[in-house]
């Protein structure tokens, strides 16, 4: 991938994660990249096409939290830190989930899903000494992940709050084993 590339992928990831979908224009990338609006339309042709490297941006990036996931011993510390560590990555994932009504985000978002959860699980259930059966644990799941994007905000993805997110969730899901 050319450096131009890299760079209107990087920056149009963040922007489209903190500042949304109806913010995604060419003229306020151009103004965030520093490299002028031809270079975009000359390495992506259109909007739509940006959009979709950018999903596809989306599920490597998934891809490499699920392995530092398969790492962590606990949620807190260590998975905690990846979190805020990869917070652009979460962000657009909440945007993915504001706009799964357009079907290509739908469809990243569920293999995006499909990427982090086996190893988001399996950490959550070990460190919430919690014995669920598949199903069970699968609806847990779903309904955490919902509960948990609809609560990040870029400021509030640090250390502090996601401890007392997680502690929160630990004393919620105590009464099910």
């Amino acid at each position: 991938m050319n450096e131009s590339r890299e760079k209107w992928i990087a920056k149009g990831y963040e922007f489209f994660a903190i500042k949304g979908l109806s913010e995604l224009k060419v003229q306020s990338l151009s103004k965030v990249v520093g490299i002028s609006k031809s270079s975009f339309y000359h390495l992506f042709v259109d909007l739509d096409h940006f959009i979709e490297s950018l999903l596809k941006f989306h599920l490597e990036r998934s891809e490499l939290i699920a392995k530092l996931e398969l790492e962590c011993k606990n949620i807190d510390p260590e998975l905690i830190h990846i979190l805020i560590e990869y917070k652009i990555d979460l962000l657009f994932n909440r945007q993915l989930r504001f706009h799964r009504y357009r079907k290509n985000f739908e469809k990243t978002l569920d293999k995006s899903n499909k990427i982090i959860q086996v190893p988001f699980i399996s950490i959550w259930m070990k460190d919430l000494n919690l014995d669920l059966n598949e199903n069970q644990t699968s609806g847990m799941f779903d309904l955490a992940i919902e509960n948990f994007f609809s609560k990040i905000i870029f400021e509030n993805l640090n250390y502090e709050w996601l401890s007392n997110y997680f502690a929160e969730l630990k004393n919620t899901t105590s009464h099910l084993s």
